[in-house]
């Protein structure tokens, strides 16, 4: 924690010789990550978490804070505090039992196991998928989730039971499910967790998540989600003990609609699904146990609504928005009294700990961890636009401008292509793409809500699947053309830049951008449709995605989609590119950068290829992350 304190105070005295100084890459990885941990148990205080990157040790250091929520300053405190302080929902309602999970060796993958008397192969056997797994190969093992007696503090030795027993299924989900995928019943009876009982290559090919529910007298399970067919995800349970949870109801489809059930009986009632526009995010139960808060995207930014559970009447769920204003909600913590405790944020300034009154919206900062810094920062200002698109089409775009911005100036402008490809852009913080930082550079960033971002109804969500290379390209370019109208935007230096879909966004503009654009972009983008297929892990997201696979002669959907590659576009290439690749991405493969870098180079453009060997979908190392920011921005230098 002290080179965290002498790294925020170097921070701040550097700022305070300048008068509102522009945010800088390292000023951005000095702020203090926060997030909220949990309500303590007499329900008076609030516990959050500070992380901030220790640049000299390349790592994360994190310290956690106790707060009044009355009101008083924050007091530091250890981690053994803080678990002391916080409810630990690892122990059953009734105190006897404790939960836990476990890597199960399962398989005999690694040539040592096959072959006890070669210790020293480095040999892997596979004969099916899912052999990868964003930024992990598969060694055998299935993570299952375990219970035991709880006595004294303390599982009893010797008794802890695999509720899961030799099944090759995870629980967690891979890659990225926690405790919240196995969890208590109330009355402590049942364990309900939630599992893909799928295996191998049918694995990488489905969404089927289910949700069971394991009984501690029995030893029986049952599949509670059974007739549903894509994700159920997220089961949650008030204290009367109705679960509700999150369900998509499409199989093979990552990005449906996400809508908010419970369970009344043996029938499940979709309380948003009537809503077309309500995609759900994230929910927590009310302390009435019939009110649920949830978040979701609407107009460009991340919100909190409010619905009653109406059982089995015929009454129709009446939806309320309690949050609004140009912010992101992330997550609901809790709700203490008449007021959500939440964290929040927006393009311009990193999250903190707010309460939210539930009647009025009214919001009221908890922490202040970065207070100090920011009073010291140029603001920037953020601006919601609409146009028409060229099919005739209302697309919202957010427009950051840069500090102390003079219309009467000329800026140079980035536009920015979002991942997914149906992740909304909101009014979300990245300590990666922060457009912050980006417009205190002196760029003007245009965000467009293009084709696939929920928050518009489930028809503009669904209408980049099958049509990459489509209409969704088209938004992009008429983003571009309407900014470039703004007299204050230099249309001869316009660049384009985004990661994942949004790199192959840039990939694929490079090819049809007719001149628009003076430099591109791309991280983790996909450049080549049969390659990306021929490796990547998740094969679901392929299938659905391009409609199918390359091999499909008489699918017109997938020959279309397969069509649309950008290696199929880099004769019109002519423009300079910057290429970055995390070498253990294993969602976008490092032969989507290799691809895209050689072909640049051969073309003779003007290219970077910025390597991370050790990083995945994401750049995670903090001495990472300042490179990725100081390449990002000296290339911008050199070629807009």
């Amino acid at each position: 924690m002290k080179k965290i304190l002498i790294t925020l105070a170097a921070f701040t005295m550097l700022q305070a010789t300048a008068q509102k100084a522009p945010l800088t890459p390292e000023g951005l990885l000095s702020l203090g990550r926060v997030s909220a941990q949990g309500i303590t148990l007499d329900g008076k205080s609030l516990i959050y978490k500070v992380s901030t990157p220790d640049i000299e040790d390349n790592k994360m250091e994190s310290a956690y804070f106790r707060m009044p929520l009355a009101g008083g300053a924050a007091t530091k405190i250890t981690e053994d505090e803080k678990n002391a302080l916080l409810a630990n929902d690892r122990i059953s309602p009734d105190g006897k039992y404790i939960l836990s999970s476990e890597a199960v060796k399962l398989e005999k993958v690694l040539g040592s196991d096959r072959y006890p008397e070669l210790q020293k192969t480095s040999a892997q056997v596979y004969t099916s998928l899912n052999y990868r797994h964003w930024d992990k190969w598969f060694k055998g093992s299935f993570d299952h989730v375990f219970f035991a007696p709880y006595q004294d503090g303390k599982p009893v030795e010797g008794q802890k039971k695999d509720i899961m027993e030799k099944e090759p299924y995870f629980c967690p989900q891979q890659p990225f499910g926690g405790p919240e995928d196995y969890i208590w019943t109330p009355d402590s009876k049942k364990i309900i967790y939630v599992c893909k009982k799928q295996y191998g290559t049918a694995y990488a090919e489905s969404t089927n998540t289910d949700i069971y529910a394991y009984d501690i007298a029995t030893g029986k399970t049952q599949n509670l989600t059974e007739k549903n067919l894509g994700y159920d995800l997220s089961p949650a349970f008030n204290k009367k003990g109705k679960m509700a949870w999150l369900q998509m109801k499409t199989p093979g489809y990552e990005a449906d609609k996400t809508d908010l059930v419970v369970r009344t009986g043996d029938l499940t009632v979709n309380l948003t699904g009537f809503k077309d526009q309500i995609n759900v995010a994230s929910f927590k139960w009310g302390s009435d146990d019939r009110t649920l808060f949830f978040v979701a995207p609407v107009d460009g930014t991340m919100q909190v609504f409010s619905v009653q559970d109406i059982g089995l009447t015929k009454m129709m769920p009446q939806i309320r928005q309690i949050s609004k204003g140009d912010f992101d909600v992330k997550s609901i913590l809790a709700q203490v009294g008449d007021e959500l405790i939440v964290e929040k944020e927006d393009i311009s300034r990193a999250a903190e700990v707010y309460a939210l009154n539930i009647e009025t919206g009214a919001l009221k900062q908890l922490s202040h961890v970065d207070d100090e810094a920011y009073s010291h920062l140029a603001p920037v200002t953020t601006e919601r636009k609409w146009i028409k698109t060229k099919d005739g089409h209302q697309m919202m775009l957010w427009i950051v401008y840069p500090p102390d911005f003079d219309k009467t100036k000329k800026y140079p402008a980035l536009l920015y292509c979002q991942g997914g490809p149906q992740s909304p852009t909101t009014q979300f913080f990245s300590y990666r793409w922060n457009f912050q930082l980006m417009a205190s550079k002196g760029y003007i960033i245009v965000i467009p809500c293009r084709r696939g971002m929920p928050g518009y109804g489930t028809a503009w969500n669904a209408a980049v699947s099958k049509h990459w290379g489509g209409e969704v390209i088209q938004d992009y370019l008429d983003a571009t053309d309407d900014i470039a109208k703004a007299p204050y935007v230099d249309k001869s230096r316009i660049g384009c830049v985004g990661a994942s879909f949004g790199g192959y966004s840039v990939f694929e503009l490079a090819g049809k951008h007719e001149g628009r654009f003076k430099t591109f972009i791309a991280h983790d983008g996909v450049f080549d449709f049969v390659s990306m297929t021929g490796t990547t892990d998740e094969l679901w997201f392929e299938k659905w995605e391009k409609g199918g696979y390359y091999w499909e002669k008489d699918n017109k959907a997938a020959q279309a989609s397969y069509a649309a590659s950008p290696v199929n576009f880099v004769d019109k290439w002519d423009t300079p590119i910057m290429i970055v690749q995390g070498g253990i991405d294993y969602r976008v493969p490092i032969e989507q950068g290799q691809g895209a870098f050689q072909a640049a180079q051969l073309r003779g453009i003007k290219s970077k290829l910025l390597y991370f060997p050790d990083e995945n979908h994401w750049v995670l190392q903090p001495q990472n992350a300042l490179v990725w920011q100081r390449e990002f921005f000296t290339w911008l230098k050199e070629t807009l």
